[in-house]
């Protein structure tokens, strides 16, 4: 009988002779091995930008989610719900947390698989399953009234808020919003990272070595016309970059034209003040298409486009978005939830 070190070296002589024999098969085990290692690379990389970048805030068990928040100041609460890709340092570092700080109780969420907040699997994330999500969290911390701010895909789980509980929602803050279904050459090229298996084997091989490459075009994109400002070197690129936050971006990518679509057909329920901003060179979101025409739906919201401005305006524009938050604030405390007509700006 042979020995196992003989069967072991038979079964490798085997393994290396079909190889030879199949091209294509010994092309297949090279690139499954490349990207094998790629992903035990990815992944290195990945928990060493969560050890670079620990959480700042404190963590609450909602449904399964273990959801990362920051709290800071003290009065009337405001609530911040950043864009897809992204999570609580983009607001971090624009200066908005602590500039509003000084007179809200600002809240910040990691929204689910961003930042350092979990993204269960057993749930299709969206803007209205967060919403509920965010209705129970905030009802954790005793928060029963707020302003919601929302800015891109934030923006929608904020209007999630505001029809599906609409008695928390004081006012609306929306800033460089998708409200209104579009083609989106976007959202067809994240699909095929939404799925399950095939999404995850890309998330953790190819899409952040490419997000790497494309990172600077897509600031240029994202901030354009507008140079990308200095504080945003606080943002944490490796935390975006990571596998994990690659899959929940491209989940929400695809998201994004169906939730539109469902999300529009609320509209008409909306009671509370309303303030849409928009950068209004937005290179990502045609805002005629989308916080224009929000404006005419919503007759009693106001809108402010900020001229020069590309679509990342917490960033360019922190003073213009903290001036409509008080904006929203002032109007609550003017006449509550009735409905107002505002004129455009």
């Amino acid at each position: 009988m042979a020995s196992p070190r003989t069967r072991s070296l038979s079964l490798r002589s085997d393994y290396t002779t079909a190889l030879r024999r199949h091209p294509a098969l010994m092309a297949f085990a090279g690139a499954a091995s490349l990207l094998g290692a790629i992903a035990i690379v990815n992944g290195l990389v990945a928990k060493k930008a969560e050890r670079d970048n620990p959480p700042r805030g404190q963590f609450l068990e909602i449904d399964g989610v273990r959801l990362h928040y920051v709290e800071r100041g003290n009065g009337r609460p405001l609530v911040l719900l950043h864009g897809n890709g992204s999570m609580i340092q983009d607001f971090e570092s624009s200066g908005l947390i602590d500039l509003a700080a000084n007179r809200f109780r600002v809240i910040v969420f990691d929204r689910p698989g961003f930042g350092h907040s979990s993204r269960p699997r057993n749930v299709i994330w969206t803007p209205e399953a967060q919403a509920d999500l965010f209705r129970k969290a905030l009802d954790r911390l005793s928060v029963q009234r707020a302003i919601v701010l929302g800015h891109s895909w934030g923006a929608a789980v904020a209007l999630a808020l505001a029809t599906r509980h609409s008695s928390f929602v004081e006012a609306l803050v929306l800033a460089s919003g998708y409200y209104f279904p579009t083609v989106r050459a976007d959202a067809a090229a994240s699909s095929m990272s939404a799925i399950p298996g095939i999404g995850d084997a890309i998330s953790h091989t190819i899409s952040p070595i490419v997000s790497r490459l494309l990172w600077p075009s897509m600031l240029r994109k994202m901030f354009g016309p507008r140079p990308v400002p200095d504080k945003f070197v606080g943002f944490p690129k490796e935390l975006a970059l990571r596998p994990s936050q690659m899959r929940a971006s491209a989940a929400e990518a695809t998201l994004m034209i169906p939730a539109a679509f469902a999300s529009s057909k609320t509209y008409d329920q909306l009671r509370m003040p309303i303030i849409i901003i928009a950068g209004d060179e937005d290179r990502l979101i045609d805002i005629n298409k989308q916080s224009v025409r929000l404006h005419g739906e919503v007759t009693h919201s106001k809108l402010h486009r900020v001229a020069g401005a590309g679509h990342m305006i917490q960033q360019s524009a922190t003073a213009r978005l903290l001036a409509a938050v008080d904006e929203a604030a002032a109007e609550t405390e003017i006449g509550g939830n009735a409905p107002h007509r505002f004129a455009s700006a």
